[in-house]
């Protein structure tokens, strides 16, 4: 299962921007230390970027 990665919440996004907060919920990520699997496309791998100091990425 390479084509997928694993992300967890670990940092809030309250009293982050409103653009930020939109990514979060994007990508399904909506109560603290939730783990999300997505398939690993571009576009997914842009949004994390965006909040990357808001999540934990596990490859695999």
């Amino acid at each position: 299962m390479a084509d997928t990665i694993t992300f967890t919440l670990v940092k809030s996004g309250i009293g982050s921007t409103d653009k930020i907060r939109a990514t979060l919920t994007g990508l399904g990520l909506t109560k603290m230390q939730k783990t999300v699997t997505r398939k690993d496309t571009p576009e997914i791998r842009g949004m994390l970027k965006k909040v990357s100091h808001l999540v934990k990425i596990v490859e695999g």
